[in-house]
């Protein structure tokens, strides 16, 4: 992979990472197109969604600083601690998915568009029916519980399926369980950064082991890198926006087209 490949790749994660259009799926698309796909598709994904969840820290520095200020620098329960162990209590579905299916997951990636194609198209019904119920329930809503967490939890796990958009997958699924737009929208935003965190410091370990760099190479990496964390932070800011406005019929649409075109290429490759 060369640094301008990464440098495109890393500018596609980036904005699509928090766009619910699925930005696994769009570096297999992209990636095909390059003639990049091979085994270190996944290093590389992992190595720009670490840059995306920086993004998010940044964006959402705010937020995260009061949960660590409630969490640690009090020994009542609160509405922080609640709000962290509602976060952990997420985590579960992925971590077990993580832990004793990581190998079939990994199979996936660099296994064909068709895949991808038919999670695009998952994606865009989801998101236009949980805009379609969210607008009839104008008004009305609640913040988000401990069944909405491992109901959205549930959906992210699915979500590592390339093509199917982790953020549009947690977001619709908390908009179809009654959760507010806001509310759902920082905590999808919020219950990936461990998962993700986590991930990435163990493929660092295979880094440091000298198993990774020497088919990716070092440049690529920081060059990807660079570029998925600069355009992820804007594209964090836009989504908030995206959501409060309720136009995620948009990127239904457009998450149909995509998927359709990547099952053509599927096909026809």
């Amino acid at each position: 992979m060369s640094w301008w490949e990464a440098l495109l790749l890393g500018i596609i994660q980036g904005l699509t990472e928090f766009l619910p259009v699925s930005s696994s799926g769009h570096l297999e698309i992209g990636q095909a197109l390059l003639g990049t796909a091979g085994e270190e598709n996944l290093t590389f994904a992992i190595v720009v969604h670490t840059a995306t969840v920086l993004s998010t820290l940044v964006i959402l520095w705010h937020e995260v600083a009061q949960l660590f200020k409630g969490t640690f620098t009090t020994m009542k329960w609160n509405e922080d601690k609640r709000y962290v162990a509602m976060i952990l209590v997420s985590m579960i579905p992925v971590f077990v998915v993580g832990m004793f299916f990581k190998e079939q997951v990994e199979a996936f990636f660099g296994s064909g568009l068709l895949l991808v194609g038919v999670c695009l198209c998952v994606t865009a019904i989801l998101l236009y029916f949980s805009e379609w119920l969210s607008k009839r329930r104008a008004g009305m809503g609640h913040e988000v519980g401990y069944k909405d967490a491992i109901i959205i939890g549930l959906a992210q796990a699915v979500a590592v399926l390339p093509g199917l958009s982790r953020s549009g997958t947690t977001i619709a699924t908390g908009l179809l369980c009654g959760v507010k737009k806001e509310s759902v929208t920082k905590f999808s935003f919020l219950m990936v950064l461990i998962p993700i965190l986590g991930e990435a410091f163990l493929k660092l370990l295979d880094i440091l082991s000298g198993e990774v760099v020497s088919s990716l190479g070092i440049v690529p990496m920081v060059v990807g890198f660079v570029a998925a964390f600069v355009s992820g932070c804007l594209a964090c800011k836009f989504m908030i926006n995206i959501v409060r406005r309720q136009k995620l019929v948009y990127f239904a649409v457009y998450c149909l087209l995509a998927g359709v075109f990547a099952i053509v290429y599927g096909l026809c490759a």
